[in-house]
């Protein structure tokens, strides 16, 4: 049973401490990487250079007169090997009785390749860099409940090298796309997560309490009313990547946590937009091809079509039809929709349950006026905005408009949003005078947009679903522990 191997661990851990030694030294004394090590392998292994290793125990083979084990470190694994001969008796006893599976071990000694052309280190000492106290996965349960790989996300970083690989090149996208930003001229900037009024999208917030001030105050549902107020402070080119938090379901596309990058340019327009985060795309896609294979949309012509002919397309309905019409839609789809949803709004929740289809890139373009209260109105359809988005692969990855820089028009948006609030839309957008205030100082024209960083990962690591690119997502706590 599980308890009875922490037992017998803990009671080796004390005997260890019994002897004097500490099982959780707060030094040791590694000189190469196992990375480094195998890429000096040839030279150190003639020339019997003595180096220090350490990390993880993964497996141990053998015991008496020969004990092969895996080491692994954060940079590689490598096989070592203890000698009777080397270490005499009193060493591979030591060994035997008090190392397992998973203890973290400091090794010193010599390269030399086996009969088989292993790369592998000769153990002349070694000590105890940390003790184990429970089996790793494969040596006791597995970790093949999808729900645990996620709860204990360390032990699925072990066992997992796919997934270890998925979160070294999510760093890694998040670092390229700030060098395609900065080198663009952009200057990354952070604005507040706690705020007093939340805006930015249409979604409900999570409601926390200052108690210095005794004030309600939100966690950010996005940055956006806070960076076009850099933008009227003069600032051209900026953009934020950071969490924010939006108060709703989890699902395959969605957890309530989650990595935003807003991006703002003065002087531009939403056709300046589109082409930029299709550069963006694509330099992303090129950069890490090697490792990550190629993209079967790279080289395609990104369509572009509105969103009311999409929908016509799929649904037969047009946006001057009927609310029952679109109503009677929406329940053969299973959309989820409220009886006082407007007829774009119900379009909106077809379109989530349509885009799982699209391969894309699709970007789609001029969203309904009402479920843009921050975008600039056509100037050839005052119902429809200068919106788009960029679906890829069934993910809308990106959202972004010419921003709307009138102040009276902004105002009248977030007053009629207000009323859609008070008739019961959880996700309707407040209104924020301090922002009109801003406004009415006066912003040049300007374009945004923002990109979920963790649906950008998903597709380009090519991973199924949100939780596979998010260290931890969020989970329903369980009944117990998992024995």
């Amino acid at each position: 049973m599980l308890e009875d191997i922490i037992k017998e661990r803990i009671k080796k851990l004390r005997e260890l401490k019994k002897f004097g030694i500490n099982p959780y030294p707060e030094k040791i004394s590694r000189q190469f990487s196992i990375k480094e090590t195998i890429a000096n392998f040839s030279s150190w292994s003639l020339s019997k250079k003595k180096i220090t290793l350490a990390g993880r125990i993964l497996a141990i083979r053998g015991h008496g007169g020969a004990i092969f084990f895996d080491l692994k470190d954060g940079s590689d694994k490598i096989q070592a090997l203890l000698k009777k001969d080397v270490l005499g008796k009193k060493g591979m006893d030591f060994f035997e009785k008090f190392f397992d599976v998973g203890d973290f071990i400091e090794a010193k000694g010599i390269l030399f390749k086996t009969k088989k052309g292993e790369k592998t280190l000769e153990v002349h000492t070694f000590k105890m860099a940390a003790k184990n106290l429970r089996p790793l996965p494969k040596s006791w349960f597995g970790l093949e409940d999808v729900e645990e790989r996620y709860r204990r996300r360390y032990l699925d970083l072990l066992e997992n090298e796919e997934v270890n690989k998925r979160f070294i090149f999510r760093s890694k996208i998040i670092s390229a796309i700030r060098d395609f930003l900065n080198q663009k001229g952009y200057l990354e900037v952070e604005t507040p997560i706690l705020q007093p009024i939340y805006g930015g999208a249409n979604a409900r917030p999570f409601v926390t309490k200052l108690e210095a001030l005794n004030l309600k105050v939100f966690l950010r549902i996005a940055p956006e009313l806070y960076l076009k107020r850099l933008i009227v402070g003069g600032w051209e080119n900026i953009y934020e990547i950071g969490k924010c938090f939006r108060n709703e379901g989890l699902d395959r596309e969605h957890n309530p946590e989650f990595t935003l990058l807003e991006l703002y340019s003065a002087y531009k327009s939403r056709e300046d937009l589109m082409k930029l985060v299709e550069n963006l795309i694509k330099f992303l896609a090129k950069s890490f091809k090697k490792d990550l294979g190629s993209a079967s949309w790279l080289n395609k012509k990104w369509e572009i079509i509105s969103f009311e002919n999409f929908l016509k397309s799929k649904t037969g309905l047009k946006l001057s039809d009927s609310k029952e019409k679109w109503e009677e839609k929406a329940k053969i789809l299973k959309a989820t929709i409220n009886e006082n949803d407007s007829v774009a709004k119900i379009a909106d929740a077809i379109l989530k349950k349509l885009r799982k289809d699209i391969k894309g890139p699709l970007f789609l373009i001029d969203q309904p006026l009402d479920i843009s209260p921050l975008a600039k109105k056509k100037e050839d359809d005052p119902t429809k905005t200068a919106r788009f988005q960029l679906i890829i692969d069934g993910w809308e990855l990106v959202n972004g408009f010419s921003e709307l820089n009138d102040p009276l028009d902004q105002k009248e948006r977030f007053k009629s949003q207000a009323l859609m609030g008070k008739k019961g839309d959880l996700e309707a957008h407040p209104l924020d005078d301090d922002f009109i205030e801003a406004l009415e100082y006066g912003m040049p024209p300007t374009a945004g947009l923002g990109i979920g960083i963790d649906r950008l990962v998903a597709v380009l690591t090519k991973a199924p679903a949100l939780k596979e690119v998010i260290l931890f997502p969020f989970m329903k706590p369980r009944q117990g522990r998992l024995k």
